[in-house]
This record gives C-alpha cells, structure tokens and sequence, in this order.
C-alpha cells in the first residue's frame, strides 16, 4: 500500500514539474505565433469580399430595409 502513496507523489511531483515548464515556456513567448499575421493579410481580402457578399444577399432577399 506504501507504494501507491510513493507513486502518487512522485506523479504529482513530476506533472508539477511539466506545468512549470510550461508556465515558463509561454511566458517566455514560446508559443507565439509570429507567421500567421504576416500571411493573414494576404486572405483578408476573400473574408470581406466574402462578408460584403452575404449582407448584398441579405439585402435583395429583404427589400424592406
């Protein structure tokens, strides 16, 4: 039984191990993403052509507005 209590700790021991390297990992900006913005302005263009597409169908289905 006492080896379950070790077993225990020494899980908990190491999983607070990977969570602090993984606190200091984003702190450290790790995980930023630096690529993704320089190529979003190139698909911007589709998403408000995309947007301006369905408000013109919204606006001839509704004639009212």
């Amino acid at each position: 039984m006492s080896v379950i209590y070790v077993l225990l700790a020494i899980s908990i021991v190491i999983a607070l191990v990977f969570f602090v390297a993984f606190i200091v990992s984003v702190k450290r900006g790790q995980y930023d993403d630096s690529y993704t913005p320089s190529v979003r302005m190139l698909f911007e263009d589709e998403l408000v052509k995309n947007t301006s597409d369905t408000n013109t169908t919204t606006k001839k289905a509704n004639p009212t507005k």
